[in-house]
């Protein structure tokens, strides 16, 4: 009985206002949840736990022995620059249902990046960061991407990978010209910028905070493609309401795990499982979430 089922696990997250249908299945396999429900991500993540007292738990631990860095961010910290980001996003003139394309080690940005998407409406992409250029290309041409975001570099254990040279080459195989690139100079390596196309990551952050868009549950959230092993990479589309509710109900449900409690995915955003246990599902369940850069033995403590 999916339609009781997922109809109380919704209660439990927070909407704008309650949906009038769980389930349309008038036109399968096309199936819609939540009709008439509005909501944000973005808002159920981050804001909804700053105005619950929650504002300096920490929501977010970047643990990088690649680069001997540790940090921590509260939601109220999480919030703010992703608030920024948003900002700095809107500037450039995206605006909901535009996609932007990350192309991003496992770096704090990355998920400020996500989040900042999430916040204004606009559709986010990320890549993989072990992908080369052709790959990227591909998913940059189907996805058609208003903006880019990416870093100067990743680093796999002592070995540096320049991120920049990728994106160049990606764009001249394709047709599709994002109207700005935002890159995240790296002090490991950092990269020359392209004018007119390039500008860095600091520029779009020194913008004024943006609030979060009234969704509606049926809007898109993400786009992430398939690896394209047996073909042409698969966009995969989420929206915002399914995403929400059944990510949330799987962390007690599944996992076990309380709000407050410290989670760790051990992947990347660039696949669905961190992109949804690194980011979406902790923070919506008021947790705090590991962010890990680096392939050493052992696990974060």
């Amino acid at each position: 009985d999916p339609v009781t089922f997922w109809g109380r696990a919704a209660e439990d997250v927070p909407w704008y206002r309650t949906f009038d249908r769980v389930l349309n299945r008038d036109n399968p396999p096309f199936y819609r949840w939540f009709e008439g429900g509005s909501v944000n991500s973005c808002y159920a993540a981050l804001d909804v736990h700053c105005g619950n007292g929650k504002k300096d738990q920490v929501a977010l631990i970047y643990d990088s022995p690649v680069t001997d860095t540790r940090k921590k961010y509260t939601y109220g910290e999480l919030r703010d620059l992703v608030a920024r980001c948003a900002g700095g996003l809107r500037d450039l003139g995206v605006a909901k249902g535009d996609r932007v394309v990350i192309y991003m080690p496992m770096i704090p940005e990355a998920v400020i990046a996500m989040l900042a998407c999430a916040r204004i409406g606009a559709v986010h992409s990320v890549v993989f960061g072990g992908f080369a250029a052709r790959e990227l290309a591909t998913r940059i041409e189907d996805a058609n991407p208003r903006v880019i975001i990416s870093a100067s570099c990743g680093i796999e254990v002592t070995r540096i990978i320049p991120y920049k040279p990728l994106l160049d080459g990606a764009l001249e195989l394709c047709s599709h010209e994002p109207s700005a690139c935002v890159i995240v100079q790296r002090p490991q390596c950092p990269t020359k910028l392209h004018p007119g196309r390039d500008m860095s990551w600091d520029t779009i952050m020194d913008a004024d905070p943006a609030a979060c868009v009234t969704l509606e549950a049926t809007d898109p959230l993400y786009l992430l493609y398939t690896s394209g092993t047996t073909g042409k990479p698969k966009g995969v589309l989420r929206d915002n309401g399914g995403h929400l509710v059944a990510l949330y109900w799987s962390m007690g449900n599944i996992y076990g795990i309380r709000p407050g409690e410290v989670f760790w995915a051990a992947s990347d955003i660039g696949w669905v499982v961190g992109h949804s246990y690194i980011v979406y599902a902790p923070l919506f369940y008021g947790c705090t979430s590991i962010l890990y850069e680096g392939k050493s033995v052992g696990t974060p403590d």
